[in-house]
């Protein structure tokens, strides 16, 4: 994870450990207007499917976020970013399992 500031490294640290926790496909965190993080993964229930991005936005914004910072989303895919660009984010990390930077939005 070189060339990035330690806020946004950490990020990247809680998404991949609420990935290893789960063992899920995907672990997004984000950190709010305030400096408050949240972390998720992915849910894939019978009913319900949400990628760890839109679960980690659901929670900000459920405790009251009204922007985000940064988030930071750790798959081997493609992600979905459409939600949290609802929420003006300034940029989206996206990393590799291992923590290494894949890309930058």
């Amino acid at each position: 994870m070189s060339e990035i500031d330690a806020e946004d490294a950490k990020i990247i640290t809680l998404a991949r450990a609420a990935r290893a926790r789960n063992s899920a496909a995907e672990g997004a965190a984000v950190r709010d207007e305030t400096g408050r993080t949240y972390s998720a993964t992915t849910v894939e229930l019978p009913s319900l499917k949400l990628s760890a991005l839109q679960v980690a936005v659901a929670m900000a914004v459920s405790s009251g976020a009204e922007s985000l910072e940064a988030a930071a989303i750790v798959t081997e895919g493609d992600p979905d970013i459409s939600a949290v660009r609802d929420l003006s984010v300034g940029t989206v990390l996206v990393a590799a399992p291992d923590g290494s930077l894949r890309e930058t939005l």
